[in-house]
């Protein structure tokens, strides 16, 4: 931290966070920045998405209350929330269909069985379901930051859209009936 104190002072570097981290981690960095004059952090990379909320356990509390915000990774869950994969599919040159016996974690079955749930809402709402995905994350008072990704331009057109999507209270109440029944299929 010394170090990224020395570098913030010299002008190379605006801002520094955390990435992976825990609530008691996240404290222990703010707590000993603070006690050395070092810069806080300001933000906190970990993954968060309709499959893995995790995040509000203990570090959303750290992100509103120290002002170290989420940059929220994998936010469609490799792009499983969109429902490209559902039923087995296989979509040429995604993610999941080339790596898929490596990134099993948006793949069990308990993940399937919410994507399915979540998939079924945005369409009954019609919603796209990667763009609802993403305004459900992009809602959230403890987010910074959305980070998107995409294979192809449509894609990404898409996800940027989906900044302008508010969630209709019908909508995240089912969202939220989900989870209840299937709480962080994805940690």
């Amino acid at each position: 931290m010394q170090v990224l104190d020395d570098l913030v002072k010299a002008g190379k570097v605006r801002h520094i966070g955390l990435s992976n981290e825990t609530p008691w981690g996240a404290m222990k960095f703010i707590a000993l920045a603070e006690a050395r004059g070092w810069p806080r952090m300001v933000s906190i990379q970990n993954p968060y998405s309709l499959l893995n909320r995790s995040f509000e356990v203990g570090l959303a509390e750290v992100a509103i209350r120290e002002d170290c915000g989420l940059l929220a990774y994998s936010p469609l869950g490799f792009g499983v929330l969109a429902g490209k994969y559902l039923d087995g599919a296989t979509p040429k040159g995604a993610r999941l269909t080339l790596f898929g016996d490596i990134f099993t974690r948006y793949t069990n079955d308990r993940a399937r069985a919410a994507t399915k749930a979540y998939v079924a809402i945005a369409r009954d709402h019609g919603l796209d379901p990667a763009q609802m995905a993403l305004a459900y994350v992009n809602s959230r008072p403890f987010l910074t930051s959305n980070i998107i990704g995409a294979t192809n331009m449509d894609q990404l057109k898409a996800n940027i859209a989906s900044f302008e999507i508010t969630l209709s209270d019908e909508v995240i109440e089912a969202i939220e009936a989900v989870h209840r029944q299937n709480p962080d299929p994805s940690p």
